[in-house]
C-alpha cells in the first residue's frame, strides 16, 4: 500500500517542480526539457515516473511532446500568473553581517541584458570579432599539452612567467620600473580594487574617489564601510584641493571614468605629496592605457612616485576579454607580501593556464601585435561614431572624453538629468542598450543636462550608425514633452 501511495505523491512533485520552473521563467516557451533518463537519474525515480509527469504536463498544456524527441515547453504556455503566491517583497536579510547590509543597500547595476538589444552601447564590451583566437588557441593548446609531474596549488601571486612577462610589457607601453616580485596577478581589475579596500579600510576611514567616479569602485570602498570623499573632476583631472584626510585615494589619471579628461603633472605631484604626507596608498586605475587616439601616450602616475604610494591596477578586460577575469596590480615592495596573503586567502590563486597562456602571447610579441590591431579597429569604431552624432544632432549635444579609451560621454542639450532614466527606457523599447552618467556622480551631485556613456568596442560599423539613427529617434521624441 505505501508503496503504491508514493509514486502518486512523486508525479505530483516533478509535475509541480517544472511548472514552478516555467513559471519562474527558468524553462521559457519553447525550450526543451530534460531527457526523461535524465530527469529520473536526478530525482531516483524511474523513467516510467517521468513520462508520466511529461504526459500530465502536456494535457495541462504546459509541455508538448512528440515521437522520439524531448519534452519542450509548450510555446502558448498560459503562465497562469494569477495562482502563483503572491511575493512578499519586504526586504529580510536575518544573520547577515555589517559588510552583508551594507552591500544589499547598494543601488543595482543598471546593465539591460545585452542578448536581447539590438544594439548595446554598453561600455567595457568588446567585439568577438577582434579576439585572437587561433593565437589564444595555440598559447593555450601548448600549455595544455605540458605533462606536469603533478598537479598542485600555485603561488597566489601569480604564475612566475606572466609576472616576468608583465614586468616587460609594462616598461614597454606604460613606462613602468618594477620587479615580478611586486606584481600580483588577480581576477580582473575588480578583485584587486577589493583586496586594496580589504588591505587598508576600516569602518568610517576616509577615502577619496572621483566625481563622477567608476561604480563598481565606489561600491567596494562602501562595502568596506569607507566614508567617501568625491572630489569634482574638470579637465585636468580630479580637484586636489580639497584632499584633507583620507586613507586611501581611487584615480584615474590617465583617462578619468567616465569623463576623460588627463590628470596634469601638478595634480599628480599634489596627490602624490598628499599621500606622503598622509601615510596614505592611491589606487591608479590604468583601465584602458593602451588605447590613445589624438593624444600621445600618457605616462602612468606611478612613474613619478618616489615613495612609494601607487598601488597600479592593470587589466586586459580591454584589449582581450572581460570574460577571462585576468588582471594584475604593481604594488610597492614593502607590501607584496600583505597582497600575496590577502590574494590567497580570497580563492587561493588565478586559474593557471590562462596565465601561462598570456604570458606565452607576451613573450612572444603576440600580444602587443594584437593590441596594435585592435587599437586601429577601435580607432575606426569610435570614428564612425563621431561623424554619426554630429550629422545627427550637430549643436544639440557635447561630446567629452573622445581621445583615448573605449567609450565617449554624450551631453544632450536641452534635455534635464531627470530625463536620463526615461531615455533609458525608451532606448530598451527599440532594442537600444543606453547608460546614464547620472549614477556615476555622487548622490546629490552632478550637472543638471542628461548625459549618455556610449561604449563602442562591442559594435561593428553599420551597428553603430544605426544605434545613433535610433538613439536621434529617442531623443527627438523626448523633446515635445520639454516644450510642453
Amino acid at each position: 500500500m505505501a508503496k503504491s501511495e508514493k509514486a502518486p505523491t512523486v508525479l505530483k512533485r516533478i509535475c509541480d517542480a517544472i511548472k514552478g520552473q516555467i513559471r519562474d521563467a527558468t524553462f521559457r516557451p519553447g525550450d526543451r526539457l530534460p531527457s526523461t533518463r535524465g530527469l529520473a537519474a536526478e530525482w531516483g525515480v524511474s523513467r516510467t515516473t517521468v513520462t508520466a509527469a511529461y504526459e500530465q504536463l502536456a494535457a495541462e498544456g504546459y509541455l508538448e511532446t512528440h515521437q522520439g524527441a524531448r519534452a519542450r515547453v509548450a510555446k502558448n504556455v498560459d503562465l497562469d500568473v494569477a495562482a502563483r503566491p503572491p511575493v512578499d517583497e519586504t526586504p529580510r536579510h536575518p544573520g547577515l553581517s555589517d559588510y552583508g547590509l551594507r552591500i544589499m543597500r547598494l543601488p543595482a547595476a543598471i546593465r539591460p541584458a545585452s542578448d536581447r538589444l539590438a544594439i548595446d552601447f554598453r561600455y567595457g564590451d568588446l567585439s568577438s570579432s577582434d579576439f585572437p583566437s587561433q593565437a589564444w588557441k595555440k598559447a593555450v593548446n601548448a600549455v595544455l599539452m605540458r605533462r606536469p609531474t603533478r598537479l598542485r596549488y600555485a603561488d597566489p601571486a601569480g604564475a612566475p612567467a606572466l609576472r616576468t612577462a608583465l614586468q616587460g610589457y609594462l616598461w614597454r607601453a606604460r613606462g613602468l620600473r618594477c620587479q615580478p616580485e611586486q606584481i600580483i596577478v588577480v581576477n580582473g581589475s575588480q578583485q584587486g580594487l577589493d583586496l586594496c579596500a580589504r588591505l587598508f579600510v576600516n569602518p568610517r576611514d576616509r577615502v577619496v574617489v572621483e566625481n563622477p567616479c567608476y561604480g563598481a569602485a565606489r561600491h567596494v570602498f562602501i562595502g568596506a564601510g569607507a566614508e567617501l570623499v568625491p572630489l569634482d573632476v574638470d579637465n585636468e583631472g580630479m580637484r586636489t584641493d580639497g584632499l584633507g584626510e583620507g586613507r586611501l585615494a581611487y584615480v584615474t589619471p590617465s583617462h578619468q571614468f567616465p569623463l576623460g579628461s588627463v590628470m596634469s603633472v601638478g595634480r599628480r605631484k599634489e596627490l602624490l605629496a598628499w599621500a606622503q604626507r598622509r601615510n596614505a596608498y592611491i589606487i591608479e586605475d590604468d583601465y584602458d592605457g593602451e588605447y590613445r587616439f589624438d593624444i600621445a601616450p600618457i605616462p602612468a602616475l606611478q612613474t613619478l612616485d618616489g615613495a612609494d604610494r601607487v598601488i597600479y591596477l592593470g587589466t586586459v578586460s580591454k584589449t582581450l576579454s572581460p570574460t577571462l577575469r585576468l588582471g594584475y596590480l604593481v604594488v610597492p615592495m614593502a607590501l607584496r607580501i600583505p597582497f600575496a596573503t590577502a590574494k590567497r586567502l580570497t580563492d587561493r590563486h588565478t586559474p593557471t593556464a590562462e596565465q601561462e597562456a598570456l604570458a606565452a602571447l607576451i613573450e612572444s610579441g603576440a600580444y602587443e601585435r594584437h593590441v596594435r590591431r585592435v587599437r586601429r579597429r577601435n580607432g575606426e569604431r569610435r570614428a564612425t561614431l563621431l561623424s554619426a552624432l554630429k550629422r545627427a544632432f550637430a549643436d544639440r549635444i557635447r561630446i567629452m572624453g573622445a581621445d583615448a579609451g573605449l567609450h565617449v560621454v554624450v551631453w544632450l542639450s536641452g534635455l534635464p538629468r531627470e530625463r536620463e532614466q526615461l531615455l533609458v527606457e525608451r532606448g530598451l523599447a527599440c532594442g537600444l542598450g543606453l547608460y546614464p552618467i547620472g549614477p556615476l556622480f555622487a548622490a546629490s551631485d552632478g550637472p543638471g543636462t542628461a548625459g549618455l556613456v556610449l561604449g563602442y568596442a562591442s559594435l561593428e560599423l553599420p551597428e553603430i550608425e544605426e544605434g545613433v539613427r535610433r538613439l536621434k529617434r529617442v531623443v527627438d521624441e523626448l523633446h515635445p514633452a520639454l516644450l510642453s
